[in-house]
């Protein structure tokens, strides 16, 4: 417990004088291996993982093995999750639950949009310990976005406060959820509520770039059928320091560690992440 707190501890410095040196990498890293190879993509640069829609490029190897060298250096004693090295190792993915601080990195969140040369693509980092997501950066470069948050410390846009609101009394909800190809036949059940009067979902993106959406009141919530830590620490945290909430069937708050109850959501207040939460489950 002592050195837990101390390492606690250690973070809490580290954030407050920092955060800005998190930023510099992660937009070195994607000037370096992401912006140069937009709409400059051979055909042997991109290859399927599991489908058609579960894309990788030489692009998110590299700018992954660049934020993981530059990040734990900056943070000595840190550990990188990040979805290549995982693909690659799926033994990495342990270290989320593990006693050291980890950085949690998807190098290219929308490698599908990526591909296609449409801008909604962004490089996701958080910082995590014992399960908690203590600061994110999300840096969509095509649309020159970048948002952070620090836990406790609130959620910035390009420097700007961001701040979630609640939705327009009486007008329908604006929701994204899940590609279909991730979804079970259960999952499937519990989306199409969504498609009930007083809903107006759509497909999602870029999971990235729907979590700050909602974080400058863009987009009510999401309803996602997959929990992998990448895809969703950074925009969490986003979500939560602009107002917002997230729950999963089961009512209770995402963990990153796993074993929800999918679907979850993510919403711009709690009433409406309940609400949602409520449809997923089976209710009204």
């Amino acid at each position: 417990m002592i050195e837990t707190q101390a390492i606690k501890e250690s973070i809490d410095d580290f954030l407050a004088r920092q955060t800005a040196d998190v930023e510099r990498v992660v937009r070195e890293a994607a000037a370096a291996e992401i912006t140069p190879r937009f709409r400059q993509l051979a055909e042997d640069d991109v290859v399927q993982k599991s489908g058609p829609h579960d894309l990788v490029t030489v692009a998110d190897r590299l700018a992954e093995e660049h934020l993981t060298r530059e990040l734990t250096a900056l943070l000595p004693g840190s550990v990188v999750v990040g979805e290549e090295a995982v693909h690659a190792d799926p033994a990495r993915y342990d270290a989320i639950a593990g006693d050291a601080p980890v950085w949690i990195v998807d190098p290219v969140d929308g490698t599908r949009q990526f591909v296609h040369g449409d801008p909604g693509f962004c490089t996701l980092v958080a910082l995590a310990l014992d399960g908690v997501v203590l600061a994110s950066w999300t840096y969509a470069p095509a649309l020159d976005e970048f948002a952070t948050a620090v836990r406790g410390k609130g959620a910035t846009l390009n420097g700007t406060p961001l701040r979630a609101g609640s939705p327009e009394p009486g007008r329908p909800l604006t929701v994204a959820t899940s590609h279909p190809d991730f979804t079970t036949d259960d999952q499937k059940r519990a989306l199409l509520g969504l498609t009930a009067e007083g809903f107006a979902a759509r497909p999602c993106g870029s999971a990235g770039l729907e979590y700050l959406a909602i974080a400058r009141g863009a987009l009510d919530a999401v309803a996602f059928s997959w929990e992998l830590a990448w895809d969703h620490a950074a925009g969490l945290l986003l979500v939560e320091e602009a107002g917002g909430a997230h729950r999963t069937r089961e009512g209770v708050p995402f963990a990153i560690t796993g074993g929800n109850a999918l679907p979850f959501t993510a919403a711009r207040d709690e009433a409406t992440a309940r609400r949602v939460a409520g449809v997923l489950a089976g209710g009204v």
